[in-house]
């Protein structure tokens, strides 16, 4: 069974056919369906997509303004916590300088090596160190 397009016979197909698609322009079209025939063989060249290439390349800009940011962002917060490790680590020593002024300070007046001496159980050479004991408390 043929084929008929919806036509119930080639009769009608006929008499639907156009006038100018008769003897000529038949075989015009024919000459035309084998050119498409032999270029559909060879692949034509390929164009470019503009609106693609344009949204391809915005998103790379995208994630390189992304990338650009964040590192900057991650520099500072960096930054920001090495600032507050330093600040605690300066509270620290200044408390320990404080500390060693004031050590200095003590050390440094008439007597404290002596008096420090005496409580270690020191004396000089030509002292004599008694015990007393059996004192009432204080």
């Amino acid at each position: 069974m043929a084929q008929t397009f919806g036509y119930a016979d080639a009769s009608q197909r006929a008499r639907r056919r156009s006038p100018a698609r008769t003897g000529a322009a038949s075989a015009a079209r024919g000459s035309r369906a084998a050119q498409s025939r032999a270029q559909a063989g060879r692949r034509a060249p390929a164009r470019v997509r503009w609106d693609r290439l344009g949204r391809l390349a915005m998103l790379f800009v995208l994630a390189a303004l992304v990338y650009l940011y964040l590192s900057a962002g991650l520099r500072t917060f960096s930054a920001w916590r090495q600032g507050r490790a330093d600040k605690t680590r300066v509270a620290v020593m200044q408390h320990e300088h404080e500390t060693l002024q004031r050590q200095r300070d003590v050390l440094g007046r008439r007597g404290t090596d002596e008096a420090m001496a005496r409580r270690l159980g020191m004396a000089h050479s030509n002292e004599l160190q008694y015990v007393v004991s059996g004192l009432p408390p204080n």
